[in-house]
């Protein structure tokens, strides 16, 4: 464009690119979930929400509803929602039968694993990876295959290799019960793991190894909500979040310096209101 006086003015049009970073879909949202046993109130409003990559803690003292929550979302009998939603990978959970949850890539912890007596790690573990794969359309994995998965998993968790053929749990000491847990993940590789104070009865030992055995499992496409009494587990396994469960809600979400206050205040002046 000419000006007067002959000067010439250059307009230079500039092209902005702006990065737009979508958002990962949360692996759980709950929403206001309120949730009976026998009639009796126990979850009154629950919110959540975690996303891949994630590890989040849920502490509180006994009957404030840590369990129920567990349950409620494995599918357990028993257990009546009442109010709210829970989304699974954007899924309605509360659609899914037990099964299809699992099949979906939702495992849990047991706080008492059981025992299964006359049926072989290997059998057991072997069963429930092909009822996965024949939920998505797979053939069964062949012995030679899955044999080697088996083993990879038993290395990755450091599981004694004598397992592979006891029976389930049968004879295991709690110690042994609880990294057969972790191993059974392992072998599963669910999207979301709930581990139901799979930190209770362990030694120091048994709870190092425990804890190594999740660490080893985390990666950015899982996530993990660890129940647990105690601050110790948290020693070994860093949280991205921390919750105070508290007469059936979560009544404080903090970073894990939350459970360092808990361990150094008790629960009193922490479940008097929400941050």
């Amino acid at each position: 464009m000419s000006a007067k006086g002959g000067s010439n003015i250059e307009i230079v049009k500039v092209n902005v690119k702006v990065k737009v970073q979508k958002m990962k879909q949360p692996i759980l949202e709950i929403k206001n979930l309120h949730a009976s046993v026998d009639g009796k109130e126990i979850l009154k409003g629950v919110d959540l929400t975690i996303y891949p990559g994630e590890v989040h803690a849920i502490m509180g003292p006994n009957g404030t509803g840590k369990s129920t929550l567990a349950y409620i979302l494995a599918g357990k009998d028993g257990y009546e929602v009442t109010q709210g939603e829970i989304l699974f990978r954007g899924k309605n959970l509360l659609d899914l039968s037990p099964e299809e949850r699992a099949w979906e890539g939702l495992f849990l912890g047991f706080q008492y694993p059981v025992e299964i007596p006359g049926v072989r790690m290997s059998q057991f573990m072997k069963a429930a990876v092909d009822a996965r794969r024949k939920s998505r359309g797979l053939p069964p994995m062949r012995p030679s295959e899955f044999l080697a998965h088996y083993q990879a998993k038993q290395e990755l968790v450091g599981l004694p290799p004598q397992i592979r053929n006891r029976a389930v749990n049968e004879g295991f000491s709690g110690g042994e019960k609880k990294r057969n847990e972790i191993f059974q993940m392992a072998v599963l590789e669910p999207v979301l793991a709930v581990l139901d104070e799979t930190d209770s009865g362990l030694d120091i030992d048994a709870l190092r190894a425990v804890a190594e055995g999740i660490n080893r499992l985390r990666t950015r496409d899982n996530a993990f909500l660890l129940i647990t009494h105690y601050q110790r587990m948290l020693d070994h396994i860093r949280p991205d979040r921390v919750h105070i469960m508290h007469d059936g809600k979560i009544v404080r979400s903090g970073g894990p310096e939350l459970a360092e206050r808990l361990e150094a205040e008790g629960y009193a002046g922490l479940t008097e209101k929400k941050e």
